[in-house]
C-alpha cells in the first residue's frame, strides 16, 4: 500500500506555500508549471484531501493544507536538527529558528540583532514573536526565549547573556514640587507607576540595603494612578513626570545618563533581572541555536 505522505512531498509543499503560486514554485525548483501542478495533484490524491484552493489569480491553502504545512516544516526542521547534531560544530547554521522575547526588549534589542544575524547566516529563517509574559517552559513553540531572570527548571538550558538590574527612577519634573524619598517606607507617600508583567508581585517593591549579616530587605506596597503591561509606556509616563518607576537598567540607562531620569534611592538594591537565553536541552548542539545565542552574548554582553 502506498503511503499518503512521501518524504519528497514535505520540501515540495513547503516551497509551494512560500512561493505563493505554481508558476513561482516552478521557477524556484527549476521545473515546468505543469510538473508542479502534477506533483501537487498526486499529493492530494495520496492524502485524500484538497490541500490548495486554486483560482485563476491566486492560490491559498485549505485548512488541511495549513495543517500539512505546519507539520511538514516541523519535520524538515527536525531533519535539519539531526543533520546538525551528527555534523557537530562543522555544520553551518540553517533551518527555522523560532525566537520569543518580551515586548519592549524584543523591539529595542532582539529585533535589530536578528537583522544582523540573518545577514551573517542567510540560510536561517527566523520567526520572532513578542509577548508580555514568557511562554511556559513546557511549550515547544519556540527554540530560544530571551527572558529576564534564570528559570528554575533543569529541563532547559539557560545561558546568561548580560547582567541587568532593576532601578527606581523618576524625572526631575516629578520632584519639582515634592521631596524625593529618603527611605523605602516613604515610597508609599508617592505616586508610583505600576507594571503588570510576568509573575512579579504587582504593587510590591523589594529594596535591600547592607551586606552580609547586616543585609536587610524591606517590602513596600506602592500605589499610583497609572498602570500598564507595557514597559515602554511606563517609561514614557515617568519621563512625563507622573511618578516613580521601577524598571530594568537596560531600558532607562540612556535617560539616567542624560538626566531626563533620576536614580531614586541609589543606596538600595532592587531585584536583579539578568538577561538569559533559554532553550531546550535537545537543541543545545544545533548550529542555528548555538550561533544565535553566541551572537546574543557577543552583542548584548559587550554592553
Amino acid at each position: 500500500m502506498t503511503s499518503s505522505i512521501q518524504p519528497e512531498d514535505l520540501a515540495f509543499f513547503s516551497t509551494l506555500a512560500a512561493s505563493g503560486s505554481l508558476t513561482a514554485t516552478a521557477r524556484e525548483l527549476g521545473l515546468s508549471t505543469a510538473a508542479v501542478s502534477k506533483h501537487l495533484a498526486q499529493m492530494e490524491v495520496r492524502a485524500g484531501v484538497s490541500l490548495v484552493n486554486r483560482t485563476t489569480r491566486r492560490m491559498s491553502l485549505t485548512p488541511e493544507g495549513e495543517l500539512y504545512l505546519t507539520r511538514a516544516r516541523r519535520i524538515l526542521s527536525e531533519m535539519d536538527d539531526l543533520a546538525q547534531l551528527l555534523g557537530g560544530s562543522q555544520a553551518a547554521p540553517k533551518g527555522l529558528l523560532r525566537v520569543n522575547a518580551t515586548l519592549g526588549f524584543g523591539r529595542s534589542h532582539v529585533a535589530p540583532l536578528i537583522s544582523r544575524f540573518v545577514r551573517r547566516f542567510p540560510e536561517v529563517d527566523v520567526q520572532l514573536q513578542l509577548s508580555v509574559d514568557p511562554p511556559p517552559i513546557s511549550d515547544d513553540a519556540f527554540d530560544v526565549c530571551v527572558r529576564f531572570g534564570e528559570p528554575p527548571d533543569a529541563r532547559v538550558i539557560a545561558r546568561r547573556v548580560a547582567s541587568n538590574r532593576r532601578l527606581l527612577c523618576a524625572s526631575p519634573a516629578y520632584f519639582a514640587k515634592r521631596r524625593a524619598p529618603r527611605s523605602p517606607a516613604e515610597l508609599s507617600q508617592h505616586n508610583c507607576i505600576g507594571i503588570r508583567q510576568g509573575d512579579d508581585g504587582y504593587g510590591l517593591w523589594r529594596l535591600t540595603s547592607g551586606r552580609g549579616s547586616a543585609e536587610k530587605t524591606e517590602t513596600v506596597r506602592v500605589r499610583g494612578n497609572l498602570t500598564t503591561n507595557d514597559g515602554e509606556i511606563a517609561v514614557k509616563w515617568a519621563l512625563d513626570g507622573h511618578g516613580i518607576l521601577m524598571r530594568a537598567e537596560w531600558d532607562i540607562a540612556e535617560y539616567l545618563a542624560d538626566g531626563r531620569l533620576i536614580h531614586v534611592l541609589p543606596e538600595y538594591r532592587t531585584p536583579d533581572a539578568d538577561i538569559y537565553a533559554v532553550y531546550p536541552q535537545q537543541l543545545q548542539m544545533t548550529a542555528r541555536v548555538k550561533a544565535f545565542v553566541d551572537m546574543l552574548i557577543e552583542t548584548l554582553g559587550a554592553r
